[in-house]
């Protein structure tokens, strides 16, 4: 009928952190991101019910010892916005032996090297998002990640479960993933920088032990 407000979809979005850290953020100014704000700007016409964010606790490292503080700072802030909640997996490191570039004769043609990898963000983002599909907690579902391992879960909640499922891809145009593009979803889309650049926390933000401030140099 004229007049009358056409009703927003019920949405839950996915947030592959680590994913979107390196895809888009990293070497920008704009790390100190307001997701619940970034969210809103890119679906203006959906009611977005929740935020889950999919990280892990990161080290200190010899040539940056500050990394944990500037990401439990971030985290943190993360926390203090309505809609988020954040879910941990973990980071593994192990020897493993690689081949050399170029090896030089008479040398050993591999090399042993420290690998850090992340575990269990993919996976529980698929485990939710199958999960809120099943308990009907959304219409709408919307995965801000460019990892083709994830394709299945938004296959089977489409086919199986009957929502729409729309990805964000953090990366550039040039790093598309074929594999997500090609599961069927609602949308495939870039996110554009005045996005991110007019989606930003304020320089401090405050939750319930004090004041966060923005980490110096984001």
């Amino acid at each position: 009928m004229p007049g009358m407000e056409k009703r927003r979809p019920q949405t839950v979005v996915y947030v592959d952190g680590f994913n979107f850290y390196y895809g888009a953020v990293k070497e920008t100014p704009y790390k100190w991101l307001d997701l619940e704000a970034l969210c809103r700007r890119l679906l203006p016409g959906d009611n977005i019910a929740k935020i889950r964010y999919f990280t892990a606790r990161v080290d200190a490292r010899e040539d940056d010892p500050q990394r944990p503080d500037r990401q439990d700072a971030y985290l943190r802030a993360l926390a203090a916005l309505p809609l988020m909640e954040i879910q941990y997996g973990h980071f593994v490191t192990r020897a493993v032996r690689l081949p050399l570039a170029k090896p030089q004769p008479r040398e050993s043609r591999t090399v042993e090297v420290l690998r850090t990898e992340e575990k269990g963000s993919d996976v529980n983002l698929a485990t939710y998002l199958l999960l809120d599909a099943c308990k009907h907690r959304c219409e709408t579902a919307v995965v801000f990640s460019n990892d083709s391992d994830l394709a299945q879960a938004i296959e089977v909640a489409q086919s199986e479960m009957g929502i729409r499922v729309g990805v964000f891809n953090p990366h550039p145009r040039n790093r598309r993933s074929r594999r997500l593009k090609e599961v069927g979803c609602l949308f495939y889309r870039q996110i554009p920088n005045r996005a991110l650049e007019g989606s930003q926390l304020p320089d401090v933000v405050y939750d319930r032990t004090g004041p966060i401030r923005k980490p110096r140099g984001w």
